[in-house]
């Protein structure tokens, strides 16, 4: 594995864990695709610290358990908004 990707992986992982981000605010911050940042945590982590990528592997398994209810929350701030400019 290139010595780039080794550092991006481990540094996008620390920063999963220590913020609990989402895979869409991780690749953001590290400016590359959420496929990127999944395969990395998914794949790449796992031969490189496999006790690291358990930890990662909760914070990912609750973010998406959580997400149907930040897409509620982030719809009704979108209608909230329009109604309030009306």
């Amino acid at each position: 594995m290139k010595r780039e990707i080794y550092i991006r992986v481990t540094e996008a992982a620390e920063y999963i864990r220590a913020t609990g981000a989402t895979v869409r605010v991780c690749a953001k911050r590290f400016g590359v695709s959420k496929t990127t940042i999944h395969k990395d945590m998914r794949e790449r982590l796992k031969e490189i610290s496999p006790a690291l990528y358990e930890e990662v592997a909760r914070v990912l398994a609750k973010n998406k358990a959580e997400r149907h209810i930040r897409g509620g929350e982030a719809t009704r701030e979108k209608y909230q908004k329009t109604s309030q400019g009306a």
